[in-house]
């Protein structure tokens, strides 16, 4: 059986040949790829002959899946699956699994990170104590005694809720599906407007879907206080991105912390968001510590052994 990742999925060299090795103890045949191409003629030629394919972020259509026919099992190394064609996954029986739970720690420290330098200005500060300037009378705010809605109560979203509540917010949430234990943990749902009009801070973990692609646009933006400030660390798209430069540079909103656009950063340098004012934006770096890294091959391999076993964990498809 062949196994191919396309992609590097943030191992070091030492880290991929012990994979590699545990999959060739298995009388598995592993290809890797440690170089990023995203061509559809690139990635076709590289999962010509795959039965099952690690990937991580790249975007794999239909057109390039129908290149694999031995094709069978898809492990995703991503808690997202937002770029794979899922409907052809299904009626082709292709199964998808993903790394579920790999980043929910290196996601919630990242947003809550992306708060406090929104409140407290550590990025803009750095440059100018560099330049020999000082703090000219600024005043930052605290994010104890905030009230954070957090839209999206799935791991990452209940996580960053519980963090919340240790500074000292008052965290109220928004989901699709009410969870008792997040009620338990005294956060109250509310409807996505009033979360809006409530909440100094709002941070988006919701996955990305056609119900959820512009969850928050111009109407939504409105809805928020002026020096309310929105945190994104799920999916770009999630957020209208022409709406939010808007609704910065209007102080419809008092400021965004993005850990995510509408597309892969680099960023072209005509992109919305680039020039925003009252911004911290990063390259999407949420998932990416050392710690999440080695946890999410982990699951990759159990993934794959679990399907050679005849079984299914973490299931998308």
């Amino acid at each position: 059986m062949k196994i191919v990742a396309i992609e590097n999925i943030g191992l070091t060299k030492d880290q991929l040949q012990t994979l590699a090795t545990r999959f060739e103890d298995n009388k598995q045949q592993f290809i890797s790829y440690t170089d990023r191409q995203e061509s559809e003629d690139s990635l076709i030629q590289r999962i010509a002959e795959a039965e099952v394919l690690i990937v991580s972020n790249i975007k794999l259509t239909a057109n390039v899946l129908q290149s694999a026919p031995n094709l069978k099992f898809i492990s995703v190394a991503f808690t997202g699956c937002d770029h794979l064609p899922l409907d052809y996954c299904k009626e082709h029986g292709i199964m998808v699994s993903n790394a579920a739970g790999y980043s929910t720690r290196a996601v919630t420290e990242l947003a809550i990170g992306l708060m406090i330098d929104l409140y407290r200005k550590i990025t803009p500060f750095n440059v100018e104590t560099r330049n020999m300037m000082g703090r000219r009378g600024f005043l930052g705010r605290e994010i104890s005694g905030k009230i954070v809605g957090v839209i999206g109560t799935g791991a990452i979203g209940f996580n960053v809720a519980r963090v919340l509540q240790a500074f000292g917010c008052r965290v109220v949430a928004y989901s699709r599906s009410v969870k008792q234990d997040v009620v338990e943990h005294g956060i109250t749902y509310l409807t996505l407007h009033e979360l809006l009009k409530v909440s100094d801070i709002v941070s988006l973990h919701t996955p990305l879907t056609n119900e959820t692609r512009h969850l928050i646009g111009e109407t939504e933006l409105a809805l928020m206080k002026p020096s309310a400030i929105l945190i994104n660390t799920s999916r770009g798209d999630v957020v209208d991105q022409v709406a939010l430069k808007n609704a910065l540079e209007s102080g419809t909103i008092g400021g965004a912390g993005l850990d995510v656009f509408d597309i892969e950063p680099p960023l072209p340098l005509n992109h919305p968001l680039i020039q925003a004012p009252n911004t911290v934006i990063v390259p999407h770096i949420g998932y990416a510590t050392e710690e999440a890294i080695i946890d999410r091959a982990e699951i990759v391999y159990d993934n794959i052994i679990a399907y050679l076993n005849g079984q299914q964990i973490n299931k998308v498809v």
